[in-house]
């Protein structure tokens, strides 16, 4: 497993967002918003699992969350989960979401659409999304 130093981290993050920022790697870590960092040797590092975590972070706050919010969330979450939600946060790019659809089908499920997919198919969907879910309240 590759090991990174704070600044590294720092920078590998900067890529996904400018202002993740060397302050802040050391701030998430100083509250506990990520695990403590591995032994390697007699040096503490920051693995993979941290940019993991860190995308999480950044993923669940541009859905709105607070930071005491996503600590909540994290502890509850395996490692699958929070991989999982790291994974989604190209999902999250503001660009990207005002170039979307958003559409609310029920309080618990909301699903974004690209515009370029035609007026039938999106209606297939939604179709599709509320036909499951009243499957799954029987």
């Amino acid at each position: 497993m590759n090991s990174y130093t704070a600044k590294q981290i720092a920078e590998i993050l900067q890529q996904d967002d400018p202002r993740m920022n060397l302050r802040t790697v050391r701030y998430y870590t100083q509250i506990g918003m990520v695990p403590p960092l591995e032994l390697m040797g007699n040096k503490r590092v920051y693995t993979e699992h941290h940019i993991h975590y860190f995308r999480a972070i950044m993923t669940l706050s541009r859905t709105g969350e607070t930071l005491a919010s996503i600590q909540e969330t994290l502890k509850e979450l395996s490692l699958e989960d929070i991989e999982k939600i790291s994974q989604q946060l190209a999902l999250y790019e503001p660009s990207r979401i005002i170039e979307n659809e958003t559409l609310k089908i029920t309080d618990d499920v909301i699903i974004t659409i690209s515009p370029r997919i035609s007026a039938e198919l999106k209606q297939r969907v939604i179709d599709s999304v509320s036909q499951a879910l009243k499957g799954e309240d029987q």
